[in-house]
């Protein structure tokens, strides 16, 4: 039987990662249909995929209902990490031997702390340290926002030996930062004689919503001449000047002494990988990134395009530099780079706080309707 091209990816020494989790899919044996055949190797979790999966469906109201006869006054808040902690933990269980077979490289689950805790760096610390010991599975990340409040909780959890996926990532320069709180907080380890072999961490650094903040800028360009052969692509070449850092930073003289101790260099995972513009390929951010040790975390949508019309090949590595050097054309012909990163940050960390919100309200609507059927819904 051939394999179809999500499984494809592994032969590249990519990683597929889901970016989806509802509690149907852990219950009707789809998540595991995916590990068999699509070759499934993670799962990873956002605000707006949790909105999605309590807010529009029942699958929870059974749970939340118990949830509530042993905690009336419990808060939608509470309710909301209860509900997450039970899928988050399943979902590690069923990919739990992909972890021990990949010797822990892969097999991972992603919980997000709280959008609203993005610019509080004591108050994300604590969160993560809790989330971490209340899921109590070695597969498991903290999803911790790249912020700049998020650079020292993402070097203190790695030194407290917690997995994270440093999320929200759009320019080179904030990956830099990460990757260099990931080996900062290795190192604090090593110095103190504690393992770095089984500490995991991914950087999600963020595609598709590139190209739609860059091509609207690139619109306005004060050369078009020069701009318009740019539109489509720069979140490629954005992702690739990413990569390139990556290879600098992880084969460096200051990281073989931790690879020497067991230490595992922070993958890139290709995050928002579903294409906006419908003028641009269905496939495009998959396609385009294929490369060794890297992970693409893909939405239902997108993982069923590819499969159905996807090619593999190793991609990742091919004109690296024309990249880079593309890349460095956009401030030359007017385009504010920096401007249009942290714009992406901002819009990204309000987004996820705004489906937290609209979550939190739809679970407080639908615990006023358990604990009092006849009342009217209320929005907290």
């Amino acid at each position: 039987m051939s394999k179809n091209p999500l499984s494809q990816l592994a032969d590249f020494g990519q990683s597929f990662w889901y970016d989806n989790i509802q509690r149907s899919l852990l219950l009707n044996g789809e998540m595991k249909k995916m590990m068999d055949e699509d070759g499934m190797r993670g799962v990873t979790s956002n605000p707006s995929i949790f909105e999605k999966a309590i807010a529009s469906s029942d699958d929870y109201d059974q749970s939340l209902a118990e949830l509530l006869s042993g905690q009336p006054a419990m808060t939608s808040r509470d309710a909301f990490f209860s509900l997450a902690v039970q899928d988050i933990q399943a979902a590690a269980d069923l990919l739990r031997p992909v972890y021990d077979s990949t010797n822990s490289l892969d097999g991972y689950v992603s919980l997000e702390v709280s959008p609203d805790l993005a610019h509080d760096t004591a108050a994300s610390l604590k969160e993560a340290r809790e989330l971490f010991a209340r899921l109590d599975r070695p597969n498991v990340m903290i999803k911790i926002p790249a912020t700049k409040a998020g650079i020292p909780v993402i070097e203190q959890l790695i030194a407290d030996g917690i997995n994270v996926n440093a999320t929200l990532l759009f320019s080179a320069e904030r990956y830099v930062d990460v990757a260099q709180a990931y080996i900062n907080g290795l190192f604090s380890r090593h110095e103190r004689g504690l393992a770095t072999d089984s500490i995991s961490s991914v950087a999600s650094f963020f595609v598709s919503r590139v190209d739609t903040n860059l091509d609207a800028r690139l619109q306005d360009a004060t050369d078009v001449n020069s701009a318009k052969p740019l539109m489509g692509k720069m979140a490629i070449a954005n992702a690739k000047v990413a990569y390139l850092e990556y290879l600098e930073l992880f084969r460096s003289e200051k990281f073989k002494t931790l690879e020497e101790a067991g230490a595992n260099p922070q993958r890139l995972l290709w995050a928002s990988t579903g294409t906006k513009n419908s003028e641009y390929s269905d496939v495009l951010y998959i396609e385009s990134l294929i490369g060794d040790n890297t992970v693409n975390t893909i939405p239902p949508a997108t993982a069923q395009a590819f499969n159905d019309h996807g090619k593999c090949a190793a991609t990742l590595e091919l004109e690296l530099e024309k990249n880079r050097d593309d890349f460095n054309q956009l401030e030359k012909i007017g385009v504010d780079v920096k401007a249009a990163m942290i714009e992406l940050e901002e819009e990204g960390v309000a987004a996820f706080e705004k489906s937290f919100d609209n979550l939190l309200n739809a679970i407080q609507n639908k615990m006023d309707s358990l604990t009092n059927p006849g009342a009217k819904s209320s929005v907290a």
